[in-house]
């Protein structure tokens, strides 16, 4: 069983570690982080504490029962009620469901908590997963994009307080 945490100060030696260990796994799919990041880390996390402080943007973690970090689902880039969603789940979580509940409590959060009206994602064609995860969340296709050279797509989910 997962749990979704908003992001925390004390959550920055297991984030870092998280994104260490799955760096690799991740520029498969992804973009390099970049040497940089890591060594800039504390700051960063000490900035993104800071945007969500002031409301530009909603980080979150995802927990196991051990208490260890297995992926994280960002609302990034707040404008006018629209996010967009992003999210890294580690490679020992992949494949079990985790991404997909992960931005499910997400897209409830955005509406109960953050007042948002609507959801973006981005993605590559190259990415089945990450396609499957966003229309098993109700995203659909909006816009054909390239994404670092590669051709991917710009998806979209309204949200409806119930």
């Amino acid at each position: 069983m997962m749990r979704l945490e908003r992001l925390r100060a004390d959550h920055a030696d297991a984030l870092l570690e998280f994104e260490r260990e799955n760096r690799g796994y991740f520029a498969r799919s992804v973009s390099d982080r970049g040497d940089a990041y890591f060594a800039g880390f504390a700051s960063r996390h000490r900035a993104l504490l800071a945007e969500q402080d002031a409301g530009l943007c909603h980080f979150h973690v995802l927990v196991d029962d051990r208490g260890e970090l297995a992926g994280r689902v960002n609302l990034v880039d707040i404008e006018e009620g629209v996010a967009e969603l992003g999210d890294r789940i580690g490679e020992r979580a992949a494949g079990r469901g985790v991404a997909t509940a992960g931005v499910e409590e997400v897209c409830r959060l955005a509406v109960s908590a953050y007042r948002l009206s609507a959801l973006t994602a981005v993605t590559t064609l190259d990415n089945p997963a990450s396609r499957a995860v966003l229309a098993r969340n109700g995203f659909t296709v909006v816009e054909h994009i390239s994404i670092d050279g590669r051709s991917g797509v710009r998806l979209q989910r309204r949200l409806v307080a119930t």
